[in-house]
């Protein structure tokens, strides 16, 4: 395949043409209550012709790598064609050709672990949270793992192999009292092989416990309060409603926060620091190289308070007039690169947990991310559950916490960062442009932030 693809490439007539070729083996064991509900291995295969022509591309998808040939002089027809109607030309920021090749490790290999124990260990998960407690009236434990074999060669004389892994646990609890209804769930992501599903059965519990628990838990009373964000709920945070401004191909189609997201304006506390990191052992958002052949790079998108860096493609890079990041990914061979995160988080900071509830005389705890929405600068996310700060004690659990407010003004107001950091992958993933799921990994320590927003009764 590697000959095919580099003379393919190498004959090819348009200004620029790259190719990448997957080939991409999924598994999956899913429970609903007592219920199998799916057992299942898949293999596919297929890879995406991007040619460069005056500025414009072309794009050929194809499956049966023969056709290659056919598909590079599609794309290049295809490009040549947009050329002389698209105004708004492309060019690619330059970047230093290389030849590499990366294998993720698994302590076990994915294909060769049976269905047969794959069934059975996300069945033992399942079986803990229904029998917990009474109340438990429902259960979801989704066991997945994937391994993408990627082979990306361009015509600058770029020639890449990766091969990750991923794997990821969802185990989720329902519980009913009196017709109140509530939910308690763990989600898990790693970059590695079955052994990193092993373990878990406290996970399982706590997902079964807090069910449970917030049963009796009282709703939030709405108001304004010092808040402190959970490691999961601050990492999600920082991704939803500041990463994704920072991905560069959403600023240039928005003028008014493209200036607003000027580098070296000062954004928060001396001592927020915010990264985007392309390689973490283990982590789910792992881009040794991204799909554009780049290689992977730290990126200080806040350091000191101040913002610093933007993520880039090579054709973001080159409007903008500076480097490519690494941040060009696709979610798969049938769709084309766009900007993306990674590996992004809030870095340490100087302060302890016990150190961050004093002096509020009445605030929340605000754990877990159980989901939300961002509008540019605006934010609406659901913690999954809460507790009360009183006079600088934790307190009494509460429910249905909401917290809404303004990306740049929350990022001014954090008073507190902790040293407690946590990296996370999750069983879900990022989406963007009609390309879900992507696997990422969000972190942080605890935050303590003044002044947010709290909806409830």
């Amino acid at each position: 395949m590697e000959e095919r693809i580099c003379e393919a490439v190498r004959k090819a007539k348009a200004d620029y043409t790259e190719v990448r070729w997957e080939k991409i083996f999924r598994s999956r064991a899913v429970f609903q209550r007592d219920q199998l509900m799916a057992l299942e291995a898949t293999e596919e295969q297929g890879g995406i012709v991007r040619a460069l022509v005056d500025g414009s591309w072309g794009i050929a998808v194809f499956t049966d790598p023969e056709e290659l040939p056919k598909k590079i002089e599609e794309a290049t027809h295809l490009a040549r064609t947009a050329s002389r109607h698209v105004r708004d030309k492309v060019t690619l920021a330059e970047v230093e050709p290389v030849e590499d090749r990366y294998r993720g490790q698994m302590e076990r290999d994915i294909r060769g672990v049976s269905l047969e124990e794959k069934r059975k260990l996300a069945e033992t998960y399942n079986r803990i949270i229904l029998e917990y407690h009474p109340a438990i009236v429902a259960s979801s434990v989704r066991y997945a793992d994937s391994l993408r074999h990627a082979i990306y060669a361009n015509s600058e004389g770029t020639y890449v192999e990766q091969e990750v892994p991923d794997v990821t646990l969802m185990l989720a609890a329902v519980a009913r009292k009196n017709g109140d209804v509530q939910q308690g769930f763990e989600s898990l992501g790693f970059a590695g092989g079955f052994e990193k599903a092993l373990g878990h059965e406290e996970k399982a519990k706590a997902a079964a416990k807090r069910a449970v628990d917030l049963l009796s838990a009282k709703p939030v009373k709405g108001g304004r309060y010092t808040v402190i964000l959970d490691q999961d709920l601050a990492g999600v945070f920082i991704h939803e409603a500041f990463g994704h401004i920072c991905e560069a191909d959403f600023l240039l189609r928005n003028e008014p926060m493209r200036k607003i997201m000027e580098l070296g304006k000062r954004f928060g506390v001396e001592n927020l620091n915010v990264v985007d990191d392309g390689f973490v052992p283990g982590a789910r958002g792992n881009c040794p190289y991204d799909d554009e052949g780049v290689p992977r790079q730290r990126v200080y998108l806040i350091q000191e308070g101040v913002l610093t860096g933007l993520l880039h493609s090579r054709a973001t890079a080159h409007k903008l007039a500076t480097k490519p990041t690494g941040n060009a990914r696709a979610v798969s061979w049938e769709h084309e690169p766009i900007v993306r995160m990674r590996n992004t988080f809030i870095a340490p900071g100087p302060f302890t947990f016990e150190e961050m509830p004093d002096g509020i005389d009445y605030g929340i705890y605000a754990c877990g991310a159980f989901g939300g929405q961002t509008e540019f600068e605006q934010f609406t996310f659901s913690a999954a559950y809460g507790y009360e700060i009183v006079n600088g004690k934790l307190g009494e659990m509460v429910r249905d916490v909401v917290l809404t407010g303004n990306v740049f003004q929350t990022l001014r107001n954090i008073e507190m960062i902790g040293k407690d950091f946590q990296l996370k992958g999750s069983a879900g993933g990022c989406g963007k442009g009609g390309q879900w799921p992507l696997p990422i990994t969000t972190g942080a320590p605890h935050v303590r932030i003044r002044d947010v927003i709290v909806g409830g009764r």
